[in-house]
């Protein structure tokens, strides 16, 4: 059983109203969650920078990190020998009270050139897909925005400087210096700070949404990405998978997101770290499609149909969506050639290993590493059926 909680971030949410501190006060009793301190993140997984720990007492207590090093065919033979025999993926929690950084993530390529010249700023030479799925309502933003709905916004805006320029719809939505700089020099003067500030939303729309950044980013003009990025709004158990060189941003809700292993970010405002505008403009994906697009669908196993699978175009991780109904009281979660973490979002249950002979006790907020080829046994005691995640490698 492992997990990591990771800094009090003042973007997270704060006390029980946070999915973070909920999971920790309900895996261990000894937890006192206060109600003051913002609980933004739990991690799952090896990475060096949020090692979990293992909690087992048949072992001497040691990280997952150091417990894959000593056990590498854990992994599973294909991803063993694929990642150098590290574990491809962190798994977390996310609670989201105020806006992360506009940002997006570099392909491979570009990671190791990042990394081998600016180490301060990208300290490895990976790239970093990730996926959130929603636990809660979940609002991000995501991709460009169809060329017709960006021209509709600056149409819409009064003053020089404010108008389209005569850009028509349907026109090809070129960098144009980039999109920071874009908004600088045609949104900008129609929504001025000091227009925020006095709070009169000359938007045509958005305009709540326009307020509530400026509040937590006063003066920032990485407020008004929310006129050329689509505003996506995730259901529980809707994804967003955001791939190479996609701008995204989260800003409000809950969700399990798994990523590759790195900590490459180049960002472009809503936050006080590093800024690297110039990177960001010329590494973006400048596609526009609509928000229904950036919705990335689960498929339902043929084989057992409480797993709904989000499989991403990139090897480094899977999610597993698994809905186990009240009807079920014993259940098998399977084994597969690749080391897993499950994470329990609601029920309870005693599990048994095929590895060990001894019993467990999965309720909400625990965490399993699972070795590759290995099955757990499920023994629901709880009456409403059981919300687990399960993130894996698929090769």
């Amino acid at each position: 059983r492992a997990a990591q909680p990771r800094g009090s971030y003042s973007w997270g949410k704060v006390g029980l109203e946070s999915e973070v501190a909920k999971l920790l006060a309900s895996s261990d009793p000894l937890v006192q969650i206060q109600p003051d301190r913002p609980y933004a993140e739990l991690w799952m997984g090896a990475h060096p920078r949020g090692d979990a720990i293992i909690r087992d007492n048949r072992i001497p207590q040691k990280t997952l990190g150091q417990w894959i090093a000593d056990n590498p065919a854990c992994l599973g033979a294909k991803v063993k020998d694929a990642f150098q025999g590290r574990l491809p993926f962190l798994f977390k929690v996310l609670s989201v009270n105020t806006a992360l950084s506009i940002q997006a993530h570099p392909n491979k390529e570009l990671a190791v050139k990042l990394h081998a010249q600016f180490p301060e700023h990208y300290p490895d030479a990976n790239h970093k897909p990730e996926m959130a799925i929603a636990l809660t309502p979940f609002e991000g933003l995501c991709g460009f925005r169809p060329v017709e709905e960006i021209v509709s916004f600056l149409q819409s805006k009064d003053g020089e400087g404010g108008r389209s320029r005569g850009r028509t719809p349907g026109a090809a939505f070129p960098p144009c210096g980039g999109f920071m700089m874009g908004m600088v020099a045609v949104i900008a003067p129609g929504l001025s700070t000091h227009t925020v500030a006095e709070g009169k939303d000359t938007s045509g729309s958005n305009g709540d949404l326009l307020l509530r950044l400026h509040s937590q980013y006063p003066g920032d003009i990485g407020c008004f990405t929310i006129y050329f990025l689509n505003l996506v709004k995730l259901e529980p158990g809707e994804a967003m998978f955001l791939g190479a060189n996609e701008p995204h941003a989260y800003l409000h809700g809950d969700c399990v997101e798994c990523m590759a292993c790195s900590d490459n970010t180049v960002r472009a405002g809503l936050t006080p770290k590093f800024i690297d505008v110039l990177t960001l403009c010329e590494m973006l994906n400048y596609t526009p499609a609509p928000s229904s697009s950036k919705i990335f669908p689960a498929a339902q196993s043929q084989l057992d149909p409480s797993v709904y699978l989000y499989d991403p175009p990139v090897p480094d991780f899977a999610i597993m969506r698994i809905e186990i109904p009240p009807s079920i009281k014993l259940y098998l979660v399977s084994a597969m050639d690749s080391a897993s973490i499950l994470l329990v979002i609601q029920g309870t249950a005693v599990g048994t290993s095929t590895a060990a002979a001894s019993e467990m006790t999965l309720r909400r907020g625990s965490v399993l590493f699972i070795s590759a080829n290995e099955s757990i046994s499920l023994h629901l005691s709880s009456p409403d059926g059981m919300l687990l995640f399960r993130a894996c490698c698929l090769l």
